[in-house]
């Protein structure tokens, strides 16, 4: 039995690829010896003029019709998966191991049939797990998208690439039925200090007609304190409500999403908030003066500062001036601290402006 020829047949009986270690069973030779002669097939192939190609996949082989003949013998070909399959797929491709209840709750009863035929075709593995199964691709899948490896990565860029071809860039989301952490716009920064990268920044307290379809893809939502009702009113998913006075608020912060977190960056972050606190303490003990907090906010941070509190004390208020009932609360203080409204920057740094302002001005006041 000749080699080449026997690899040939196999490649073209089989439909899809066939790694070197079992092409060298087959023919009961050493793989490197299997892995030579496929390299000369290829490059056979590759110099005469032919309509069909052979391909090195990494040590996986696959005998297929050219690109360029594809439309041409597309009629003659299997049945390809229909665009609805097609997103069952790429869903559970992009997610897996995915939960099928999960799939079942976004795609409807239709994506059991198509979890049914996936499976007949080789291109999906359902797993028992509880009540019901645990979904992932198997390694054919890789092979009739054309990857070179079942690796997780590459058939995620595998998958945006076919959505992007279905759906376009502003229906990507939906395609893959892909949901996101949304912040509103100062809480852009704990993002980072999470280690959180699938995330959407967005007004929730005024949103646009555009906004609320981006609440959509959103399941949870991470606003400031005192503003669930109104948030509520545009979005009926998990409402995670944060501080950002003290650092003590932002390490609160950080906590209540630690579920979804990167344990290692919650750490990294969480030390560096510590480290800052404490400095910010050792600079308020040379200040000897007493001070009067204006409200509740200014009030924490004051604490936080370990400061000396009394009724005839420096006065400290926000700068906002009228409060909710009308009250001016920033006439007659000695010492202003910046609100979120006059402050720019990450969280970490608007924390520090405040700190910074409570010191600075008592440096001023006790000379």
């Amino acid at each position: 039995m000749n080699d080449r020829e026997a690899i040939e047949a196999a490649l073209f009986a089989a439909g899809s690829a066939i790694d070197a270690l079992t092409l060298a069973r087959l023919l009961n030779k050493p793989k490197k010896q299997v892995i030579t002669v496929v390299r000369g097939l290829i490059a056979d192939y590759t110099g005469r003029e032919s309509g069909i190609e052979i391909l090195d996949l990494g040590e996986r082989y696959v005998m297929q019709v050219k690109p360029a003949y594809a439309e041409i013998v597309r009629p003659f070909a299997p049945k390809e998966l229909s665009a609805p399959m097609l997103r069952t797929l790429s869903m559970i491709a992009y997610h897996q191991p995915l939960v099928q209840s999960d799939l079942i709750d976004q795609r409807g009863n239709s994506a059991y049939d198509h979890i049914r035929e996936l499976k007949e075709r080789g291109l999906v593995e359902a797993v028992p797990h509880g009540r019901t199964k645990l979904l992932r691709t198997t390694p054919l899948f890789a092979d009739y998208f054309g990857l070179q490896s079942n690796d997780p990565e590459a058939i995620k860029q595998k998958i945006v690439e076919l959505s992007r071809q279905q759906s376009g860039q502003s229906g990507l989301n939906k395609w893959l039925g892909r949901r996101f952490v949304g912040v509103t716009p100062m809480y852009e920064s704990l993002m980072g200090m999470c280690g959180i990268r699938e995330y959407r920044v967005i007004n929730a307290y005024d949103p646009t007609e555009e906004e609320l379809e981006d609440l959509a893809d959103i399941y949870k939502l991470v606003i400031s304190r005192g503003y669930r009702e109104r948030v509520s009113k545009y979005y009926d998913g998990e409402i995670i409500e944060v501080g950002s006075t003290t650092f003590d608020d932002l390490i609160e912060a950080m906590k209540a999403l630690e579920n979804i977190s990167d344990p290692e960056k919650v750490k990294e972050s969480t030390e560096l908030v510590e480290d800052l606190e404490e400095r910010y303490v050792s600079k308020a003990l040379v200040f000897s003066k007493k001070v009067k907090p204006a409200t509740e906010m200014v009030a924490r941070i004051v604490k936080d500062l370990r400061l000396g509190v009394s009724a005839e004390g420096v006065i400290i208020a926000p700068d906002y001036g009228l409060s909710a009932g009308g009250v001016n609360v920033s006439e007659g203080a000695d010492i202003l601290v910046p609100t979120h409204r006059n402050l720019d920057g990450s969280l970490m740094e608007r924390v520090c402006s405040k700190y910074d302002a409570i010191l600075t001005g008592l440096k001023k006041i006790q000379g």
